[in-house]
């Protein structure tokens, strides 16, 4: 246990980040795994509506610096990828 102020704080700055990253992450993975989920049932109508709810998941990731943007939108793409061949 550190004595200096600073790093009191720090650690418990550490604490709240982590529990948002961890938050954050863990909405990402429900998210994808209702889409991935639905193309597993061939389910194209279910996998157009979750799409958008992940894409928010993984923008708001972004958006607290949990991920980073480049690969949100990778990891996106693909996903949309995946519900696109599936409607067709």
């Amino acid at each position: 246990m550190p004595n200096i102020r600073s790093s009191k704080k720090s650690i418990r700055k550490d604490q709240k980040r982590r529990a948002r990253n961890l938050l954050a992450k863990a909405n990402i993975k429900k998210a994808q795994k209702k889409v991935l989920a639905a193309i597993a049932n061939n389910d194209a109508a279910e996998a157009k509506n979750l799409l958008p709810l992940a894409v928010k998941a993984y923008d708001k990731a972004v958006a607290s610096n949990t991920i980073h943007k480049n690969a949100a939108a990778r990891k996106k793409s693909k996903l949309a990828k995946k519900v696109n061949t599936l409607g067709a």
